[in-house]
């Protein structure tokens, strides 16, 4: 009986290794392939296109936890949300973001400018920095505070748009992450992303850009 109970516990362990093997493999390889190659943004849901300027800018939220796993941090648990942003140019000239403002604007009418990796190691850092209680049993064991790491800026600096300028007939994409605590469980509906400053090759300064995300709510399962 001692030998058949024995056996099950090692099988238990040897299944237990090989389902942490699998997820960490998966997290892995989701990390590993990045998100997916920009496409033309006139193709994605939410997307505001200038005919006449020959410039679309699309935003696609990533907002699911499948779609986060390609960063070293979990925003979403943070309160921030990872935007990509896809700007492609039809026209013959480039364009300029150098003095573009991106802001994310919420069914209230709250302005919110993109975050800087601060903002999040900040929150990071206010929410471990007295560590956790975990329950075992009948007592309660105190974590110690998490040491800060340089991964949010790993991820910024792989991750966050930086192209400055976008030349004729090219895509440029990247991600903008958004504050959006205390903007309740759906922070998306009704909101919108408004970008302002965008230049054309002699500094003027082209029809704002605003993207509503209904659009993009309207593609996702219920």
């Amino acid at each position: 009986m001692m030998i058949i109970v024995h056996r099950m516990m090692r099988f238990r362990s040897f299944l237990t290794l090989v389902l942490l093997t699998a997820c960490c493999v998966g997290q892995l390889s989701a990390f590993a392939s990045g998100p997916p190659q920009a496409k033309d943004a006139a193709t994605y849901p939410a997307v505001d296109i200038h005919q006449e300027e020959h410039v679309a800018i699309a935003a696609e939220p990533y907002n699911t936890e499948e779609k986060t796993k390609i960063f070293r941090v979990n925003y979403l648990d943070h309160q921030f949300l990872p935007i990509r942003i896809i700007i492609t140019n039809n026209g013959e000239r480039p364009i300029s973001l150098n003095d573009v403002r991106i802001n994310f604007i919420s069914a209230h009418g709250d302005r919110i400018p993109a975050a800087e990796p601060d903002d999040v190691e900040r929150r990071i850092s206010l929410r471990d920095k007295t560590g956790a209680t975990i329950p075992v049993g009948p007592i309660h064991l105190h974590t110690k505070p998490k040491n800060p790491n340089g991964k949010v800026e790993q991820d910024f600096s792989e991750f966050e748009y930086s192209a400055l300028v976008v030349e004729p007939h090219t895509t440029r994409a990247g991600f903008l992450f958004y504050d959006i605590q205390g903007l309740g469980s759906a922070p998306l509906r009704g909101a919108k992303l408004m970008f302002r400053q965008v230049k054309d090759a002699d500094g003027k300064e082209l029809f704002y850009f605003e993207i509503p995300f209904d659009k993009y709510l309207q593609t996702q399962p219920q």
